[in-house]
């Protein structure tokens, strides 16, 4: 290679060595450019609520499903108008179907379970709330007040053992939270206990970025999952775990 790289005339010789280290360092210019794209930002989801704002960064890296559903409800404008029904300190606040009279509005196909993620139900992450089934999540969703690990995947056997997919956390507006949590809890419309009183209502959700949605639209789909299964069973009083 050198005996013929020397019998190169003299001006084809000099191009090449000028050529080859200026093609050698736009290549190392673009592996370093990929090496240090900055990743695509999390989506975050404003909640006005009427305790105040909640702001929700989502991982459609972990749970592009979960995710997906979520935003098609934002973005539709689904959310404005429900409230958070459900309120148990030391557990978590659920809300995203019933209106503030508490009845549940029509809902999309159900999404199929992501619990899976390896993501854990610690403090202010926020889960997607489901029945018996597994694969059974629509719009409604909770926010973890305490670390929930027993609410985690841990393997398909049983509806017991598949565990409630996070996606998301909240990034703003934990203190919002944790006051809906402190208020007085009361039996209201189809619910026994545990709707927050006043009722918290979910006045607007909007992509942080995005126009707000116009105004509520209600999907012609499935009729929404039945409150009393769509949610995680609560603590039982002794203290001790259970699903």
């Amino acid at each position: 290679m050198r005996a013929y790289h020397a019998r190169m005339p003299p001006t084809f010789r000099d191009a090449m060595n000028r050529f080859l280290p200026a093609s050698l360092l736009l290549c190392l210019s673009l592996a370093a450019g990929a090496q240090t794209a900055p990743a695509a930002p999390h989506p975050q989801v404003l909640l006005h609520t009427s305790q105040g704002d909640i702001t929700l960064e989502l991982y459609p890296d972990k749970a592009p499903k979960s995710v997906a559903n979520f935003l098609q409800y934002v973005r539709s404008g689904f959310y404005a108008g429900t409230v958070f029904h459900r309120a148990i300190p030391g557990y978590l606040v659920q809300g995203g179907l019933y209106t503030r009279d508490l009845q549940p509005k029509r809902t999309h196909a159900a999404v199929p379970s992501e619990a899976d993620n390896g993501l854990s139900n610690l403090r202010g992450t926020v889960a997607v709330a489901r029945g018996a089934d597994p694969n059974s999540g629509t719009a409604q969703f909770f926010i973890n007040l305490v670390d929930n690990r027993r609410l985690d995947y841990a393997g398909n056997q049983s509806s017991l053992t598949w565990g409630y997919a996070v996606f998301g956390k909240v990034a703003k507006g934990m203190d919002v939270v944790d006051r809906i949590a402190a208020l007085p809890t009361r039996g209201l419309g189809p619910f026994a206990n545990d709707v927050p009183d006043p009722l918290v209502v979910i006045e607007s959700a909007s992509v942080v970025g995005e126009a707000a949605p116009a105004g509520s639209a209600a999907p012609a789909a499935a009729p929404a999952v039945p409150s009393a299964t769509a949610r995680p069973a609560a603590p039982a009083k002794t203290g001790k775990a259970r699903h």
